[in-house]
């Protein structure tokens, strides 16, 4: 796959260029760009995302970063069961418990949320620092609402993070959760007031909690093009065209050549 001209490989994390250096060093050059346009492509187009890390996985595939980024490709195309294998992988690689969390929704992506529990009570949660517990809170809190606990949902992520004042980086989307399981209880009124104040928590605008609040205060969002076409239906969009082309031809007309516009 081509590697975009900008990308020189250098652009990877320390700990990864470390890890690299086992290999010869062309080889590690190429792995590097493959894993740099993993990490630029993986939110906009998880799906090149994921063949980048293919690639890569063909070049290094005993190089714990390799792994690690193939699962995180892989999750992001909802491919659950080669996601959880590559993150054990990785974890069997280098020891650490960081991927638990991930790995812990990998089993609610394959529809065994009991397992994904069991994995929350486990030691390696102890391990793990602050982020990724409240990750892993968020998904046990998932995995009760698979299995229609909502209540037992809500309480599991009552947690001194929530409560706290302090906005973090994990801020947003755990009191997000807390208010979307709130909705699902029945519980409008304490829904809303958590989405309130996950969307002042919300400033890279990572979750949709501005809208959800919306549509409780009961505003409604109306497409003015679809409007238009339904009062004209069809009528004001044709008269939109007409006097394109009008304008379009009287273009024409001035420049003297009576050729129309073939881009459309």
């Amino acid at each position: 796959m081509p590697i975009a001209e900008d990308v020189t490989g250098d652009e990877i994390d320390g700990d990864v260029r470390q890890e690299l250096l086992s290999l010869p060093k062309t080889l590690a050059e190429d792995v590097a760009k493959n894993l740099v346009m993993v990490a630029r492509l993986i939110d906009e187009d998880p799906e090149r995302a994921y063949g980048y890390s293919k690639v890569a996985l063909r070049l290094a595939s005993r190089v714990a970063a390799v792994r690690e980024a193939a699962g995180f490709a892989a999750y992001a195309n909802q491919k659950y069961s080669e996601a959880l294998a590559e993150f054990r992988a990785a974890r069997r690689m280098t020891g650490g418990v960081e991927l638990w969390p991930l790995m812990a929704d990998c089993e609610r992506g394959l529809g065994r949320p009991e397992k994904a529990l069991d994995m929350a009570g486990a030691p390696e949660v102890g391990k793990l620092d602050r982020a990724g517990q409240v990750e892993m809170r968020l998904v046990a809190a998932g995995a009760r609402r698979d299995m229609g606990q909502l209540d037992a949902a809500i309480v599991t992520l009552q947690s001194p993070e929530l409560a706290s004042n302090s906005v973090q980086p994990w801020t947003a989307r755990l009191r997000y959760a807390y208010a979307d399981a709130l909705l699902a209880a029945g519980r409008e009124g304490e829904a809303r007031e958590w989405f309130a104040k996950a969307v002042e928590s919300d400033k890279d605008g990572s979750t949709d909690a501005s809208d959800r609040l919306a549509e409780l205060d009961g505003v409604e969002f109306v497409d003015a093009f679809a409007e238009d076409d339904d009062e004209d239906e069809n009528g004001g969009e044709a008269q939109v065209v007409e006097v394109e082309l009008e304008d379009e031809s009287e273009k024409d007309d001035a420049k003297g050549d009576g050729k129309g516009d073939d881009k459309d």
